[in-house]
């Protein structure tokens, strides 16, 4: 998937015309769409093309558990072109995004959702706003996420890491902890895939780290309290603990430009912000929010190359044990 040209002027008039919508206008799904359902998933594909030669996959797992559905809601009325014209501002040419929904395996009717990667705005709006909001979550004080890692690492296939061993970027939303594991059952009944054993996150992570950069977006600093410490645990400054949940998006394109050394620093970035309209008391909260993973990305650092702690806790051995269970 991915062609087609994307507009801005045109995907900022969609998103104009429904900015006074409610929730439930926008995304009126009462349940999973059907292609958007995973049973028997197979492949997602972020191609490259005449048109894009240069892919990027992008993937969004958005949290829409109750206490998160507003940062889908951000997304589909304001962010969504901000964002991609971000992108833009960063010399990204290329980008594809791909629309994941998460809510609890143990509880909801919809857990996982999976879109497809695309290169238009009617088509990138098109699945968001298929997206069942279903706004449940269980009481435990952990969601899903882990699905999040295995459909990257399982069923996804990106040219820009295939050809060009350039990683794709994962962006998680998110607010509470993690399940320890994958559940082989869970996978099962909703994926198809059959496992001999539970997966425990660490090597989730460690086998989609393989081919995207993986980032967990905090969306307020109230919020980190609940689940920061174990997400550093697992992704230390991968974990972007924001200050407003509104600026998710301009966050995550950030982290884009910084890691594809399309920006060069902070200052640099502060600028770009500034240039595509973002509100100076946000430019300071943005980069306040990066500052930990830019300083990892600092060519005077120690260490230039980073590895998430769950996928060097696991190390050497985990790629080809994850190869070898699912062939």
């Amino acid at each position: 998937m991915g062609h087609g040209n994307y507009s801005h002027a045109a995907h900022a008039a969609l998103v104009a015309d429904r900015a006074s919508a409610s929730r439930s206008e926008v995304f009126s799904q009462r349940g999973c769409h059907p292609l958007m359902n995973p049973n028997g998933l197979k492949i997602r594909e972020a191609r490259d093309s005449e048109d894009h030669p240069n892919s990027l996959g992008i993937v969004f797992a958005l949290d829409v558990t109750g206490s998160m559905g507003d940062i889908p809601q951000s997304l589909a009325t304001r962010e969504l072109p901000t964002f991609m014209g971000l992108l833009n501002a960063c010399g990204i040419a290329d980008p594809q995004l791909l629309f994941m929904a998460i809510g609890d395996a143990t509880s909801d009717q919809a857990p996982l959702q999976v879109g497809q990667f695309e290169s238009t705005a009617e088509l990138m709006d098109q699945w968001l706003t298929w997206s069942y909001l279903e706004g449940g979550g269980g009481g435990s004080g952990e969601e899903s996420y882990e699905l999040a890692f295995y459909t990257v690492a399982q069923h996804t296939d990106l040219d820009c890491w295939v050809k060009r061993r350039k990683k794709g970027y994962l962006f998680i939303t998110g607010d509470e902890l993690p399940y320890p594991a994958v559940s082989r059952h869970q996978i099962g009944s909703l994926v198809g895939d059959q496992l001999d054993a539970d997966i425990p996150i660490e090597e989730a992570i460690a086998a989609a780290c393989e081919t995207y950069n993986v980032f967990f977006l905090v969306p307020d600093l109230q919020r980190r309290r609940r689940c920061e410490q174990r997400w550093r645990d697992l992704l230390g400054d991968h974990v972007i603990c924001m200050e407003a949940a509104g600026d998710a998006f301009a966050v995550a394109a950030s982290i884009v430009g910084l890691t594809e050394r399309a920006i060069p620093d902070l200052g640099a970035l502060a600028g770009v912000l500034e240039t595509n309209g973002i509100a100076r008391e946000r430019i300071s909260a943005i980069v306040r929010a990066l500052r930990p993973y830019a300083d990892l990305l600092d060519p005077n650092a120690a260490a230039r190359i980073y590895t998430p702690p769950a996928a060097a806790a696991t190390g050497a051995s985990a790629s080809p044990w994850w190869k070898n269970l699912f062939g």
